[in-house]
């Protein structure tokens, strides 16, 4: 009788192991080919062709379970060339570094692992000077101008999709608008090199300025700014410290005064405002303490004050120099801004309540500028507003995605305490929020709807402002003064306004997040052909290619002014 489990053997579902026992039946226990065939089913042909197999070796049924590698092991191979180097006085390091350069890679842990086999100990420190020579290094490329144009060349370039941002420099007249600026330059490199550069850097999201090595390596990037190569981290840095604050406010103004010319950054929607403080991370720091929501706590920061046109959205105006005395005056100081570049003052201002004061909210009503805030709820005003009856609200609904569409507003005129002459305040239920919101402004023209639906489209600017600190690493500060915070700030605007005139002659990117962008069109590599009078960018394919010939970039050369006229065209090899 046979015993539980005994199936398994007598009647193998495998195919591999029914031949297996098949075999070991005509083998071992010495069935018949006819019997075997019977019992496994198989014919006594097959019974036969599976012996011979076996006995020639071709049938394998078990895969052996040792570990590891097959073959010798490498470092038996190389014991004794190590032993060899090691008697030469070379070090871990160096003998690793020797026996790669002969064709025989080894890691210098395998050989202190050999050394160590054989009962060697670690050399003493030496000092550079005792040590091997070090492995052969190329001279540096110094940052120059290009004696001559070195036509039909042919360079790779691991940031190709950055040249996408070319023709949006080329409309805004970038360089011509440096020159004017009054930044300084040096005996070697213009203003516009200078900047240039910070801006590639910026637009390439390189966190802080010492990252910018990989861009200063592609030599593609570098002839795009005339040069030999793009300056290193030391220029940049020194160079930032050169930059005042007027200089960069003469710069804003222009490229708003140019995108106004473009049809963009009109402000006839008005400005949403706000303040984001830029935490330092080190210690014995002149800087003032400001409140970082993303930490909940007041710590060392540069306070940064930023404008974004409503209607465009576009950033217009940012300022990183800033104390905790002039805060609060910070939205007088864009309002005179808005009049130098626009010849007349902002519209509706609309920012949170913490931005200024009731002083100059009162100084704003006087010129003649339209506001609206958020006004601080006590305890009095809510308790006021839990006795009103249900009568006196009204239900208003607002076109907007999400939820609470229909809330519940009290429209009325109300006097304040330091802010002269009645303003209209509207109270908001209904919104989500357990007490409810208070709004103030001095617009009477607008209607209730209009208002409330206008503040809630105030969330723009933080979404943008969300975009710039992930897209642009605007939090990565690197410096405990604001003087270079208040050029990368710059910069920022600056990069966000092309990334946006790229985006703009885009099919359904034309609000895509500067992520976006960067994900689907400028991270990507390419070739650079060079002619005599062209510079042919030859991008990888990459999946979104299709857009960008929609958009007609493979059709439309732009002429570079900075390199005397010559045309940038972009190829988009076949799939």
């Amino acid at each position: 009788m046979l015993r539980l489990g005994a199936k398994y053997f007598t009647q193998p579902a495998e195919p591999t192991h029914r031949r297996y026992e098949a075999l070991r039946a005509y083998f071992v226990d010495g069935l018949s080919a006819t019997e075997v065939g019977q019992r496994f089913g198989y014919s006594p042909q097959v019974v036969h062709q599976m012996a011979s197999e076996l006995r020639a070796g071709k049938a394998a049924f078990f895969q052996s379970s040792k570990p590891g590698p097959k073959g010798p092991r490498k470092s038996a191979r190389i014991r004794d060339r190590v032993l060899a180097l090691r008697a030469q006085d070379l070090s871990v390091t160096e003998i690793a570094r020797t026996l790669a350069g002969e064709g025989t890679p080894v890691s210098a842990q395998t050989v202190w692992s050999i050394l160590e086999a054989e009962g060697l100990e670690r050399l003493a420190r030496r000092v550079p000077s005792q040590r091997g020579a070090p492995p052969p290094r190329l001279p540096p490329v110094k940052a120059r101008a290009i004696a001559h144009w070195p036509a039909g060349i042919t360079l790779p370039c691991d940031h190709a999709g950055l040249f996408l941002l070319v023709p949006g420099i080329v409309e805004l007249g970038l360089p011509d608008l440096i020159a004017s600026c009054k930044y300084p330059s040096t005996k070697v490199l213009s203003a516009w090199q200078s900047l240039g550069s910070l801006l590639l850097a910026k637009c390439a999201r390189k966190a802080r300025v010492s990252h910018t090595d990989a861009l200063a390596d592609d030599d593609a990037l570098g002839l795009l700014l005339g040069l030999t190569a793009l300056p290193k981290a030391t220029h940049l840095t020194s160079y930032s410290y050169r930059v005042r604050r007027a200089s960069n406010e003469q710069l804003l103004a222009s490229v708003t005064k140019r995108l106004r010319e473009l049809g963009l950054a009109t402000g006839e929607e008005g400005f949403n405002l706000d303040f984001h403080a830029i935490r330092h991370h080190g210690e014995d720091t002149p800087l003032e303490k400001h409140y970082v929501p993303r930490r909940s706590q007041r710590t060392r920061a540069v306070l940064t004050f930023f404008a974004q046109d409503h209607a465009s959205t576009e950033m217009v105006y940012a300022n990183a120099d800033l104390t905790k005395a002039e805060q609060a005056r910070e939205i007088i100081a864009f309002a005179d801004y808005w009049q130098q570049v626009a010849g007349t003052d902002p519209g509706l201002l609309v920012f949170d309540s913490k931005l200024t004061t009731y002083k100059v909210l009162s100084e704003l009503t006087a010129r003649g500028i339209r506001w609206m805030t958020l006004r601080e709820r006590g305890p009095k005003l809510i308790a006021d507003l839990a006795a009103r009856p249900n009568s006196h609200w009204s239900t208003v609904r607002i076109e907007r995605t999400g939820r609470y569409r229909s809330p519940d507003i009290i429209d009325e005129l109300v006097t304040i305490k330091d802010l002269e002459g009645p303003v209209r305040q509207l109270a908001v239920r209904n919104i989500g929020r357990e007490q409810p919101t208070l709004l103030i402004t001095n617009d009477i023209e607008r209607t209730t709807k209009q208002l409330f639906a206008r503040y809630a489209e105030r969330m723009s600017i933080e979404n943008e402002l969300d975009a710039y600190i992930s897209g642009f690493h605007l939090d990565a500060l690197s410096s405990g003064l604001p003087l270079n915070v208040d050029l990368d700030t710059t910069l920022t605007v600056i990069a966000g306004n092309l990334y946006r005139l790229l985006a703009r002659q885009l099919p359904r990117y034309e609000h895509a997040t500067p992520d976006r962008i960067w994900r689907h069109f400028l991270d990507s590599t390419g070739t650079l052909h060079l002619t005599d009078d062209q510079l042919i960018l030859e991008l990888r394919v990459r999946t979104y290619h299709p857009v960008l010939i929609d958009a007609g970039l493979a059709d439309q050369p732009t002429p570079i002014p900075w390199l005397d006229g010559r045309q940038l065209k972009f190829r988009f090899p076949p799939r």
